[in-house]
C-alpha cells in the first residue's frame, strides 16, 4: 500500500474544505471499497479525511412522509430500520442481498452509492482501462464480459455499477444531498450517475470535494407493492448478473403507478422509464409485462459473451411484475 496521511474531520464544512483544496485527498468512511483499491494500486490518495464520525448517521422521517437517510448510516442498520422495512421493503431487501453481514456492518449509505465498478480489468493494474487510466483502452471489449453492460455502454467502457442499494434508491426516486464549498444542493438519483460516453473515469456528476451528506426518499404511493430480486452466479455475496427493483400500484384492475430500475446491466442503476410508460394505465397482464420489458430492452447491445443477459433481464422483470400483481390481488 502507498503511504498516506490521515486526518479525522471534526465537521462537514472543514472536511469539504480540506478535500476541495487538495486534488489528491479523498473522503474515508467505511472504506470497504476505497481501501481495497488502495491495496490493489487502483487508487492513490495521499490524504484520507475520515468523515465516519461526523453526525451523519441518523434516519429521520420527513414532514411529507418521506425519509432522510444520513450518509454514514451503516447498511445493516438501514436494512433493519423499522420504517424502511415497513414503507420501503424493496430497499431493505436490496441491502440484505448486497454483501455479507460483516461488510454491511461497516459499509455506509454514501459509500455504497459511490462504490466503483468490480470489472476485473479495472481492478487489474496490469491491464489497460479507460476508467482507471483514461485513454489507455478498454480491455473488457473482446475479453471476459459475463458481468458487463448491455445498456448505455460506449466504445470506451462497458463496465456496470455494482450497487444493489443504488438500484432500489433509483426506483424509489431518491435524491442525493450534497455539500460543497458553494453550499448544499440536491441531485435526483436519476441525474447523479453518468453513462461512460468518452469520459468513463467520471462515475457521477460530483466534483472533487463534494461530500454526500444524505439521501432523501419521497413517501411511497398508497397501496403500492414493491420487490427487489437479484440473479447471481452463486446463492450469496455475489454481484448481480441482473437485478430488478420494481414498485406497482394497482387500482380497479389498472396500474396507476410504476417505478422500475435495473441493476447489473449498465454503467449506472438503470431507470426503466420506457417500461414504466407501457405499464402505467395498462392492465396488469402477462402481455403488458412482456411488452414493457421488450420496450426497455429494445436498445440493448450485448457483447459476445453476455448475450444471455437480455433474455435473463426480460424474464426477471416479467416475473417480478407478475409476483407484485399476484401479491396485490391477495
Amino acid at each position: 500500500m502507498i503511504p498516506f496521511d490521515y486526518e479525522r474531520a471534526t465537521d462537514v464544512d472543514s472536511a469539504v474544505a480540506t478535500v476541495t483544496g487538495d486534488p489528491r485527498a479523498s473522503f474515508l468512511a467505511g472504506g470497504t471499497n476505497l481501501v481495497d483499491h488502495m491495496k490493489l494500486g487502483v487508487a492513490h490518495p495521499h490524504l484520507l479525511v475520515d468523515v465516519s464520525r461526523l453526525p451523519l448517521d441518523d434516519v429521520a422521517e420527513l414532514p411529507d412522509g418521506g425519509l432522510r437517510i444520513g450518509a454514514a448510516v451503516r447498511n445493516s442498520d438501514l436494512a433493519a430500520h423499522d420504517v424502511v422495512r415497513a414503507r420501503y421493503p424493496m430497499l431493505s431487501r436490496a441491502l440484505l442481498s448486497g454483501a455479507s453481514g460483516q461488510l454491511r456492518n461497516v459499509a455506509t449509505t454514501a459509500g455504497n452509492l459511490l462504490q466503483r465498478t468490480r470489472c476485473v480489468y479495472f481492478q487489474d493494474v496490469s491491464t489497460p482501462c479507460n476508467k482507471r487510466e483514461p485513454g489507455t483502452g478498454c480491455s473488457a471489449i473482446g475479453g471476459y464480459v459475463r458481468y458487463h453492460a448491455i445498456l448505455g455502454a460506449s466504445e470506451h467502457c462497458v463496465a456496470v455499477h455494482p450497487s444493489d442499494m443504488a438500484v432500489a434508491m433509483a426506483a424509489l426516486d431518491g435524491v442525493v444531498v450534497v455539500r460543497s464549498a458553494d453550499g448544499e444542493r440536491r441531485i435526483p438519483l436519476s441525474e447523479f450517475y453518468r453513462l461512460p460516453g468518452d469520459r468513463p473515469e467520471h462515475d457521477t456528476v460530483l466534483a472533487h470535494g463534494d461530500l454526500v451528506t444524505a439521501v432523501e426518499l419521497p413517501p411511497p404511493p398508497a397501496g403500492n407493492r414493491s420487490a427487489y430480486r437479484k440473479v447471481r452466479d452463486r446463492a450469496s455475496f455475489a454481484f448481480a448478473l441482473v437485478s430488478v427493483a420494481a414498485e406497482l400500484t394497482i387500482e380497479d384492475a389498472s396500474i396507476t403507478s410504476a417505478r422500475v430500475a435495473l441493476g447489473g446491466v449498465a454503467h449506472r442503476p438503470w431507470r426503466a422509464t420506457l417500461a414504466e410508460e407501457v405499464l402505467v394505465e395498462s392492465q396488469p397482464t402477462e402481455d403488458t409485462f412482456t411488452e414493457a420489458a421488450g420496450a426497455e430492452l429494445a436498445a440493448a447491445q450485448p457483447l459476445p459473451g453476455n448475450e444471455f443477459k437480455v433474455e435473463l433481464t426480460r424474464r426477471v422483470l416479467v416475473s417480478v411484475l407478475r409476483s407484485l400483481t399476484e401479491e396485490a390481488r391477495r
